[in-house]
């Protein structure tokens, strides 16, 4: 997507707190207006298939789920708990739509959130209630069935939202213990086999490169702070990285520096959680202070996308329309520094 006048931006990061996903979407939507990026929004207070595996395996193509009491289990076929998934994203596609069509200028951008293909495997269990991430097999077939139904929710969207320009959000939050060997078996006893490095590069350029063929415009993996192989994306076709930037050493600083300059985006996570809302400034500063110190030209700013540094199930409702609000703010201020510059 490009960017409105090389502007940073702010989006946030997905889950939501309540269960009430129109009165969710019309917050999301009012505070993340033009130029910034509204999300489509889940709710794991919901329950049982909004929680971040079961959304993200009720798209899968051929490949249905359960759930079982140690987690999400592929089976033959769909059940109760596959169907009630489904049905939660139908709702909540189908509310964005009520909403954007009520909408004089509807925002020209929309994201969605997804669990990553290898986060995904980890998560997922095959018919002996092992891990899927267990086996190389497993590992493709999770891979290829959610880049088939991530292109396939990119076309649902388009239905709802006609026009708009789709960013996908691939969230990896047991990366470093993926690429690691430090994911546990199902019996906690022992740990699975690391992940090569090229293989976990190749599953996000599958991804990456169904959703664009669909229409999808860029498409970020989210990290957690520690150990995000920014090392390993450069080795992708996928140009955003999205990581809370409390915390960082000056050495993961110096390769996102090299990544920016590389002419990828930073969806920075500058709002920690829980606590009170940080003030703009100090927000501002948590991006500016780094930036200086690597000189980087402060033009590049426009490569940042700002994000709450996780997503904001847990916080209420009002504080979670305060950090969205926040973030705008915030932006507002990177700008103009920009401008100033």
């Amino acid at each position: 997507m490009e960017r409105s006048a090389g502007q940073v931006t702010a989006t946030g990061l997905g889950d939501w707190p309540g269960t009430d996903p129109l009165e969710a979407a019309r917050v999301v939507r009012g505070e993340l207006g033009d130029p910034h990026l509204p999300h489509l929004v889940s709710l794991p207070q919901r329950g049982v298939g909004s929680d971040a595996v079961g959304r993200t395996a009720a798209i899968l193509v051929e490949l249905p789920v359960d759930l079982q009491p140690h987690g999400w289990r592929l089976v033959d076929r769909p059940g109760k708990d596959h169907r009630r998934a489904v049905s939660a994203l139908s709702t909540d596609l189908n509310v964005l739509g009520d909403l954007i069509g009520a909408e004089s200028a509807p925002a020209p951008a929309l994201k969605i959130h997804l669990r990553g293909p290898l986060s995904l495997a980890a998560n997922l269990h095959l018919h002996s209630g092992e891990r899927a991430l267990l086996d190389v097999g497993a590992r493709r077939d999770i891979r290829d069935s959610l880049a088939a139904g991530a292109a396939g929710l990119i076309t649902r969207i388009g239905a709802v939202a006609p026009g708009a320009l789709v960013q996908v959000q691939l969230d990896e939050p047991e990366i470093a213990d993926i690429l690691a060997g430090g994911v546990p078996t199902a019996s906690g006893y022992r740990t699975l086999r690391a992940v090569a490095d090229q293989e976990a590069a190749d599953a996000w350029d599958a991804v990456a490169t169904a959703v664009r063929a669909a229409g999808a415009e860029t498409v970020a993996v989210s990290f957690p702070a520690d150990s995000a192989p920014l090392d390993v994306l450069a080795t992708s076709t996928v140009t955003a990285a999205a990581l809370p930037v409390a915390g960082l050493s000056m050495a993961q600083w110096e390769q996102l520096a090299g990544h920016l300059e590389a002419g990828g985006e930073l969806w920075a996570g500058i709002v920690p959680r829980p606590g009170a809302v940080p003030g703009v400034s100090a927000l501002a500063a948590a991006v500016l202070t780094p930036w200086r110190m690597l000189g980087l030209p402060l033009n590049r700013l426009a490569q940042l996308r700002l994000t709450p540094d996780t997503g904001l199930d847990g916080v209420s409702p009002s504080t979670a329309a305060a950090i969205l609000r926040r973030l705008t703010q915030a932006a507002d201020a990177l700008n103009q520094e920009m401008a100033g510059a």
